[in-house]
């Protein structure tokens, strides 16, 4: 998924560490076979080959439970979190992703409300194409850690390209701590925060991001325009229980922007740091409580 991996593994044999990691391995392999846009032959690609078509394609568990993963994560954000804008990345030029036939660009006027439509055990059927990008690594964290648990490890740090799961207490006996990335490019981080027994997800500008015609665009696509948002934010940062829910919220309050992200984190309950276009941190109360240190120059 384009991410390095890391599993940091506290209080057991070598032989049980060396088992969890290839748990961890084998669970992301089998993500990327199933939900992966950027493989030819991934089930979401023979799935994305087939919208508008009307026919129905049989996929596996993993893929099914991402898509509805997907469905409900765009009603619960209001349609915040969209994951039909994959015509909108190839338009943009997103690189790296496998071509799909078709139109360039969708037709938002009539679309469908629903995401995908079953169409009996296993089958789905979509209208557009889809991209399962942040939330599949979510969900791939919420399965790989679990599967770390099953290989006897109750105390790890699992890490996907900045985003992570932990359990249990660190190597010193404390929660573990994390560091809050600045999107400047400050080796430093802006914050570091505590999380034990929790997922964190961050959603920024600064990875993937490149030049179309000139002009500097990012893959944090507003769902109603299709083009790249310009919320007054460059990184917004959540923590909370789950992976994939994290990622989904850290995406979401990104697009509602630097005027509206305070209010609704706030209404929702997150713990939520965010980074504006002028380096400012910001967090919400919950957030405030996690923190166990600030840089003082921001």
């Amino acid at each position: 998924m384009a991410s390095p991996l890391r599993l940091r593994a506290c209080g057991v044999p070598p032989a049980a560490a060396a088992r969890a990691w290839s748990a961890v391995l084998d669970e992301f392999e089998a993500s990327e076979a199933a939900m992966s846009r950027f493989r030819d032959t991934s089930e979401l690609t023979t799935l994305n080959r087939a919208a508008a078509t009307g026919r129905p394609v049989h996929v596996g568990r993993r893929l099914e439970r991402a898509v509805i993963a997907a469905e409900r994560a765009r009603r619960v954000t209001d349609g915040r979190f969209e994951p039909r804008v994959l015509r909108d990345l190839e338009r943009l030029g997103y690189p790296g992703g496998v071509a799909l036939p078709g139109a360039a660009a969708p037709a938002r006027d009539g679309r469908s409300d629903a995401v995908v439509c079953r169409a009996g055990p296993g089958a789905l059927v979509v209208e557009d194409p889809i991209d399962l990008g942040g939330i599949g690594k979510g969900l791939a964290l919420r399965w790989a850690a679990d599967r770390v648990i099953g290989a006897g490890v109750g105390r790890f740090l699992l890490e996907a390209g900045g985003d992570l799961v932990a359990r249990g207490r660190s190597p010193e006996g404390g929660p573990w701590l994390v560091g809050i990335e600045d999107p400047a490019g400050d080796p430093d981080p802006l914050a570091v925060i505590v999380v034990e027994d929790g997922a964190v997800a961050t959603s920024s500008v600064r990875v993937h991001a490149w030049v179309v015609d000139g002009r500097p665009v990012h893959h944090l696509l507003d769902p109603a325009t299709g083009a790249p948002a310009e919320p007054g934010l460059l990184a917004v940062t959540v923590a909370g229980r789950d992976p994939a829910w994290a990622e989904v919220w850290s995406k979401s309050l990104f697009l509602a922007g630097r005027n509206d992200i305070a209010g609704e984190a706030r209404r929702r309950g997150l713990a939520a740091w965010w980074v504006t276009t002028d380096g400012s941190l910001e967090m919400t109360p919950a957030a405030r409580v996690r923190t166990a240190w600030e840089r003082d120059d921001h």
